[in-house]
């Protein structure tokens, strides 16, 4: 076989550590960025946080960078000027760069498809959030107590009453079976089977009696009518008692399924009398578990604010959480000082390239965030039925960007408005063509569907068939699956399960 070299030109898409850097801190979310920045703070020491009041007293001397306004994104780097003789030029007032001609070991870009150990030494640690470990830092933890679990609260009250040692091992294995709903989830023969052959049936039974009586009243009962009838059991001297005992004992499948007609001929009962015993089994709790919360509450801290001024919509980003970080001058005067330590080096030129990251970051945010409340303004002044369909492909042709980006941008950001919260992937939809040749989007469908069951006879819901037929009356041609699909979406029972007696 013969050797021979050949020239090939060719085209290959590739990264900079800078781009790498700047699209990971693009797609975090409000929570992982400040822990992102937190961590860089402790780990590099030309990085500094300014305080508000320090930040208004020294603006002029300092390069700060405020992203809750796009007026802040330059920097003002006159302190770093006047260091020394050597600091001469400082840091450029745009980008945050060292001057070329006090630093020029030091590159403006790191070579394309490269990383950081490939230059630097000892480089910054990246955070890794899967990590565990990172959880249990003290920043930015909501610090409160442990929630109690429903077994933390049955075994509290097992505590408080006497039983016997034999006894309290057999409660304590039926309360590990519960579940969240507070429903024995093992049969009494799979209880007393992993107790051993000693323990009999009778006898965990003769406990679970004991333990129904915990509270919430209804824990540890085997199926819904069992756990009905505890409830009822804790009543006395109110009217329909007797009735409503009687329905959930025998006819509980007939009321699942609405069938009224049925259930007022098997329980002999009027119409009215039937839903006076109804409303009485509807103020239970079919699941008394969940009333004990082991869930902590998840705060959304919104990332872009919209209000109108003067008839406008104006957005802007949350100043909260837009923290304005400078360089060090004192910190970075030793680079000028000391220009063997490339430790110094590297920290100055990953500060920077930090500052840069985050202020693309922010700025390419609000733009997104401007372009969105541009063509959803009709959803902020009149609600969901004026949403417009709208997809990343607009947004991204509008903004000259690629789709990949503004779905990074969209995810786990929220806009708050004065309709609420919303994440910014709410504002786009798919669309359904009209009657007039015009487009709907399937939020506005949604908000109609919703309507329209709102405000129907309960004791005749509209089918799936009939809110098609309506909607097409308004011009908007959906079939009758995809009316289901959207009402399932919206978690809305069918007609037959919204049935009521009045």
């Amino acid at each position: 076989m013969k050797q021979s070299l050949q020239l090939r030109l060719g085209q290959q898409i590739t990264m900079t550590p800078q781009l790498q850097q700047a699209i990971r801190l693009l797609q975090l979310s409000t929570f992982e960025l400040q822990v992102e920045i937190q961590q860089t703070l402790e780990s590099n020491i030309m990085l500094e946080m300014v305080e508000d009041d320090d930040y208004e007293a020294n603006n002029e001397n300092n390069q700060d960078l405020d992203f809750s306004r796009e007026d802040d994104f330059s920097a003002n780097n006159e302190e770093l000027n006047n260091t020394s003789s050597e600091f001469s030029n400082g840091l450029d007032e745009e980008t945050g760069e060292i001057a070329p001609s006090n630093f020029t070991d030091i590159p403006n870009e790191l070579a394309v498809d490269s990383n950081w150990e490939d230059i630097y030494d000892n480089t910054l640690t990246q955070y890794d959030y899967s990590n565990s470990e990172a959880i249990n830092k003290d920043f930015l933890v909501n610090q409160g107590p442990v929630p109690e679990t429903l077994q933390d609260h049955l075994r509290w009250q097992l505590e408080l009453t006497h039983f016997s040692k034999r006894d309290y091992i057999i409660a304590i294995a039926i309360i590990d079976a519960i579940d969240l709903d507070g429903y024995l989830c093992l049969s009494l023969e799979e209880i007393a089977k992993s107790l051993g052959r000693n323990v009999a049936v009778r006898e965990i039974k003769a406990v679970l009696r004991r333990i129904q009586h915990f509270d919430p009243i209804g824990v540890g009962a085997r199926n819904l009518s069992e756990c009905l009838l505890l409830q009822l059991a804790e009543y006395s001297d109110i009217s329909w008692l007797k009735e409503a005992k009687e329905l959930v004992r025998k006819h509980l499948e007939l009321l699942g399924t609405h069938d009224y007609v049925q259930l007022s001929k098997c329980m002999k009962l009027s119409r009215f009398e039937l839903q006076e015993v109804v409303e009485l089994i509807q103020s239970l709790n079919p699941r008394p578990g969940a009333t004990i919360s082991s869930s902590q509450t998840t705060y959304v801290i919104p990332d872009v604010f919209v209000k109108k001024v003067n008839g406008l919509w104006k957005v802007e980003l949350n100043s909260e959480i837009s923290p304005k970080l400078r360089i060090n001058s004192y910190y970075a005067s030793f680079v000028s000082r000391n220009r063997t330590d490339n430790s110094l080096k590297t920290h100055l030129q990953e500060a920077r390239w930090f500052i840069k990251s985050l202020k693309s970051r922010h700025d390419t945010l609000l733009k997104v965030a401007k372009s969105i409340v541009n063509r959803q303004a009709g959803f902020l002044d009149y609600g969901d039925e004026a949403m417009k369909p709208l997809v990343l492909h607009d947004i991204a042709s509008e903004l000259e960007m690629h789709e990949s980006t503004i779905s990074r941008v969209t995810t786990h950001k929220y806009l708050h408005t004065p309709r609420g919260i919303f994440e910014l992937k709410y504002f786009f939809s798919s669309h359904v063509s009209t009657s007039s040749g015009g487009e709907c989007s399937s939020t506005a469908i949604r908000a109609m569907i919703k309507k329209l069951i709102t405000a129907e006879n309960t004791t005749k819901p509209l089918s799936d068939s009939k809110i098609a037929n309506l909607l097409s009356d308004r011009g908007i041609k959906v079939a009758r699956r995809t009316v289901a699909k959207y009402r399932e979406a919206m978690v809305i029972p069918p007609s037959n399960e919204r049935k009521r007696l009045a």
